[in-house]
């Protein structure tokens, strides 16, 4: 049988990205989606092919044909979704950032746990070839010792304008409590700090800071660039916004014998290059541009976590370690100091 799926948020990711990728997954189907409009939940539903919208959280998870949501609502609002979600019996997979505080993401945490319910991640960029050729690379030793990782993921158009983004975010992005005090941090950072833990399966443990925000007179910053201490030592550099003139979304990974670099892979879709010198690997791929790929191997690797009885790719602990990274780079740029990264354990 198919496994029904319903959406919790009705905005232009799950539109764009979540519903249509839904519809290209073997055995998915969308059953229903929430929005806080009746009318716009309908007109959603129509859109997709779904059964049902619904305006009402516990109408939702009282439907039996809906064994799993996605939870793409405002970044605050996730970890009460998941709660419920989790309480009513369905697996989660919850948009990213996980959460806007470290009691909030393990509170979801714990509830599936205790509810016996999956909880996977939406890092999609777990699943770009270009990614796991590098993480493969790393784990065999292909490149010596990982000495220096970089990963840039920026976007906005030539002439912008400083003070107003023609981003089209509106509403709730802009609103430094449901974003929790970090916008292209939390946007667009999110997704490399995960990648950077993703290749060297290692955690981050320290983090230094500097944006064009977390102040008083701009809550929010539009520009970030961070520096990252992994485990056994080696530094990463970051950066991301939506005021550069062109998109910029590439990394490398420098080791002693050779590097891996990739060029436009930071991308919800998949596509881009990739380049590898090494002394004992040397090859170029490529990728053709595919919008909704990175999102159909998401929702397939959840489908065999639940067949399998296994965690997916990007569990509920992911999403726990990249808030606790979220945290402290906001302390950080706030603060203009390093902070060590603390990990809960669950």
């Amino acid at each position: 049988m198919a496994l029904g799926w319903a959406i919790i948020g009705a905005g232009m990711h799950p539109q764009q990205k979540l519903a249509p990728a839904i519809g290209l997954t073997p055995d998915a189907e969308l059953i229903g989606v929430l929005s806080r409009d009746q009318g716009r939940a309908d007109a959603f539903a129509e859109a997709h092919g779904a059964k049902v919208g619904y305006s009402n959280l516990d109408d939702l998870l009282a439907d039996s044909r809906i064994d799993a949501v996605f939870v793409a609502s405002p970044n605050a609002a996730h970890v009460g979704h998941t709660v419920q979600a989790a309480k009513a019996g369905k697996h989660v997979l919850s948009e990213k950032p996980m959460a806007t505080s470290v009691p909030d993401a393990l509170a979801m945490v714990e509830a599936c746990k205790a509810n016996g319910v999956k909880l996977g991640l939406g890092f999609e960029l777990r699943f770009h070839p270009a990614h796991l050729l590098a993480r493969d690379l790393v784990s065999q030793g292909k490149l010596g010792r990982v000495r220096l990782l970089q990963g840039h993921w920026g976007r906005g158009e030539r002439g912008e304008p400083e003070h107003l983004p023609r981003s089209g975010l509106r509403g709730w992005w802009e609103d430094p409590a449901a974003m929790g005090g970090g916008s292209v941090i939390m946007g667009l950072g999110v997704h490399v700090f995960d990648l950077m833990r993703f290749i060297m399966q290692q955690e981050i443990t320290e983090v230094s800071a500097m944006t064009d925000g977390q102040t008083d007179a701009q809550p929010l910053e539009h520009i970030a660039t961070m520096a990252l201490r992994l485990e056994d030592g080696t530094i990463a550099n970051v950066s991301c916004g939506r005021m550069l003139p062109d998109t910029l979304n590439d990394f490398t990974v420098y080791g002693t014998d050779g590097r891996i670099t990739g060029h436009a892979t930071i991308w919800e879709a998949r596509m881009g290059d990739v380049e590898v010198v090494s002394e004992t690997v040397n090859q170029k791929e490529s990728w053709e541009y595919d919008y909704l790929a990175n999102f159909v191997a998401e929702l397939e690797d959840f489908h065999a976590a639940l067949k399998e009885d296994r965690e997916p790719a990007a569990t509920g602990t992911d999403g726990l370690r990249s808030t606790e990274i979220n945290v402290a780079v906001i302390e950080s740029a706030r603060t203009g100091r390093a902070v060590k990264i603390q990990h809960r354990q669950v």
